[in-house]
């Protein structure tokens, strides 16, 4: 079939070029998964394409598996925003709705977790990644947990280390439990992550802060 202004079956260059590397990703996430000892070439042979597509997304292996962290760095983040948003009820019970959407994701795929959580420190060349990646999160944290709760003018260095602790505890508690270190149920895992982060934070529920309103009124 003949390409006219750069349409193929159908698609645009574009469209084919996101398709491709969307399958060298998911090839990423497989081989360096189940296989100590990953080459370009295993990728490639993996995603069906020639190693020529694989130099037109990553200039190198490390490159390519800092992507794969990337991506599955992102679709946690997209979960857990997205759950703390939908969710009502308390701090706790929105933040509890966040993390099980976080965790969910590794356990709907497996190689998610094994990927970013421990071969991303397990790769000398991917931990200043691994790092930036943790203080993205630190600032998520931060940031929603200031939107939901109410803290009595915090000093802001004191929210970065309380939500930097949080972070740092929680992937410790979930790089355990994926390595079987931890053998517990996910419900477990995310109560205490919430018990975790409720002492971190140390704040007050928006919620049970705010008086309750009153329909009675009061005359002199």
């Amino acid at each position: 079939m003949a390409v006219k202004n750069g349409t193929y079956r159908g698609r645009s260059a574009e469209e084919r070029r996101a398709e491709r590397r969307a399958r060298l990703l998911d090839a990423g996430l497989e081989v360096w998964s189940n296989d100590p000892s990953v080459t370009m070439t295993k990728i490639c042979v993996h995603a069906g394409l020639s190693e020529r597509y694989f130099y037109e997304h990553f200039a190198n292996l490390d490159d390519a598996l800092m992507a794969v962290i990337d991506s599955v760095a992102i679709e946690i983040a997209v979960a857990a925003t997205t759950a703390l948003e939908t969710t009502g009820g308390t701090a706790d019970e929105r933040i509890r709705a966040a993390l099980m959407a976080f965790a969910q994701v590794l356990i709907d795929d497996p190689r998610k977790g094994r990927v970013a959580m421990i071969e991303s420190y397990a790769v000398a060349s991917t931990r200043h990644r691994r790092s930036q990646l943790i203080q993205q999160f630190v600032t998520l944290v931060e940031h929603e947990s200031q939107a939901i709760l109410v803290r009595p003018d915090p000093p802001e260095a004191e929210t970065r280390i309380a939500a930097t602790a949080f972070v740092g505890g929680l992937s410790q508690l979930v790089t355990d439990w994926l390595g079987g270190e931890l053998d517990i149920e996910p419900d477990a895992l995310v109560d205490t992550a919430v018990v975790l982060w409720r002492a971190m934070m140390g704040t007050v529920d928006k919620q049970e802060a705010e008086p309750p309103a009153s329909d009675e009124c009061c005359y002199g």
